[in-house]
């Protein structure tokens, strides 16, 4: 939506780095490729990987700072403690698929290993939640391809755009 900028948070899951044993660097990545974009970073956020902690920023995120879109980045391998995907499933009143299904597609045409990737994208309210994978490598060619879309369902959700065929019937193109 031309003017409009999303009201964005990043959060970074990854016991590691919220030990400082390692550098986030997909969270400065993820807030270099969006300021190029209509979004605005309001937040960013590190924390372990323990669900409970998630599901609590995830719902605050959503139902008290009102954003309009949740990038996790982290916890969606299948190392014992990536819960990223089962927290946000949790706080989920609805499962938007189309958008962690086309990351995963696009990704397979860049390595077989993307078919291990178990993150998810669902809708809180009116705040679209999507799981990054963890690297940047990853997170630069995920959200790149989902990029240019993400305006548009955004604009749907939170109603200030119309749905593409209304508009069309309304002008007589349907």
């Amino acid at each position: 939506m031309e003017g409009y900028r999303w009201k964005t948070a990043v959060v970074t899951l990854s016991d590691k780095g919220y030990r400082r044993e390692r550098e986030d660097k997909s969270a400065p990545l993820i807030q270099e490729l969006l300021s190029a974009e209509d979004y605005d970073v309001a937040a960013k956020i590190l924390l372990p990987d323990e669900q409970v902690m998630i599901e609590r920023e995830l719902i605050r995120l959503c139902d008290e700072e009102h954003m309009d879109l949740i990038l996790t980045t982290g916890g969606t391998g299948f190392a014992e403690r990536d819960c990223t995907p089962e927290a946000t499933l949790c706080v989920a009143d609805r499962n938007a698929p189309g958008i962690a299904d086309a990351m995963r597609y696009f990704s397979l045409q860049i390595t077989p290993r993307a078919m291990l990737g178990r993150g998810v994208s669902v809708i809180r309210g009116k705040t679209l939640i999507v799981n990054l994978p963890g690297s940047p490598k990853a997170v630069r060619e995920n959200l790149s391809f989902i990029l240019p879309s993400l305006g548009h369902g955004l604009g749907i959700l939170t109603g200030r755009e119309s749905e593409c065929a209304a508009l069309a019937q309304r002008h007589g193109k349907a």
